[in-house]
């Protein structure tokens, strides 16, 4: 056995959640005295040009001393989020329509924009190079 291997004890319970391209293992891990802690593992699947693909993880280890501060702490950021912005899902890559607020200028300020930013550019003869 590697040391990895010993390492990373036997899992006692476990549960996962599949979400897009992240997965979340939840691991309930024992000790070498036989105490029991827990792991939560994100896994995120990344494609490769050639179309193979790979892992990247990431493992946090929370212990039986810490279980109720992780929770109290866990509920109230969670809370905080659902009653600052609902449990809608906002973000551009969930909706693909979704635009900002100030994303969406008005015809108006486009064709300012445009002037402007054509206006800053100097012609250039690559002939002169």
């Amino acid at each position: 056995m590697n040391n990895y291997g010993m390492m990373e004890q036997e899992e006692i319970f476990s549960k996962v959640l599949r979400a897009g391209r992240r997965t979340y293992f939840f691991d309930v891990r024992a000790t070498k005295a036989e105490d029991y802690y827990l792991t939560i593992t994100e896994s995120k699947k990344f494609t490769n040009d050639d179309g193979s693909y790979h892992y990247k993880k990431h493992k946090i280890y929370i212990y039986k001393e810490d279980f109720a501060e992780f929770r109290e702490i866990l509920a109230e950021m969670t809370d905080y989020i659902i009653r600052e912005k609902g449990d809608e899902v906002i973000s551009e890559r969930h909706q693909k329509d979704f635009k900002k607020e100030y994303e969406t200028p008005s015809s108006e300020t486009e064709t300012t924009e445009e002037v402007k930013s054509t206006e800053s550019f100097t012609d250039v003869d690559f002939d002169d190079i």
